[in-house]
């Protein structure tokens, strides 16, 4: 339980901390890195950066109509992009660093269309226009930066099964 507060606390942290590049049509959530280390700590990580989400998003501006679709939605995104990368990135069918980097790109793709596709359709704008700007963000966040933890974190605690 207290990892899972760790991580809502560091990803609510993160993206009000970077609040300018966290709420654009071209969205950088540094926090967002934090997901695919659920590769290496498991459920506590997915439950973490899933209420850490719900903080921020609550916490984003928006209006109290859109702000409820938001926190909801994004959260969503970030437990089944958490999720799946978990699972990919322990999967025995592929080596381990291919399956983090699997994982990684898989969570950036759930986060991408998720969250792209609420935008627009909440912004009444070109779903297209949200899928790149959003992807652009999180091939950022968390496959590359998120990649980069995940390698690092899981030489210092690796990745065991029980989690």
């Amino acid at each position: 339980m207290a990892l899972t507060a760790v991580f809502a606390a560091l990803y609510a942290v993160g993206v009000l901390a970077f609040a300018s590049i966290s709420f654009l049509i071209v969205q950088v959530r540094v926090a967002d890195a934090l997901i695919p280390l659920s590769i290496v700590f498991g459920w506590p990580a997915a439950l973490g950066v899933t209420i850490g989400c719900a903080i921020a998003n609550f916490a984003s501006g928006m209006s109290s109509a859109l702000v409820l679709v938001d926190v909801t939605l994004g959260s969503v995104a970030n437990l089944i992009a958490s999720m799946l990368a978990w699972r990919i990135g322990k999967s025995r069918a592929m080596p381990k660093s291919v399956g983090q980097l699997v994982g990684c790109l898989v969570a950036a793709l759930v986060v991408t269309f998720i969250v792209g596709t609420y935008l627009a359709v909440l912004y009444g704008m070109e779903l297209w226009v949200w899928w790149i700007g959003i992807g652009a963000g999180s091939l950022i966040s968390i496959f590359i930066l998120g990649h980069i933890l995940v390698q690092i974190i899981s030489r210092i605690h690796p990745v065991s099964d029980a989690t």
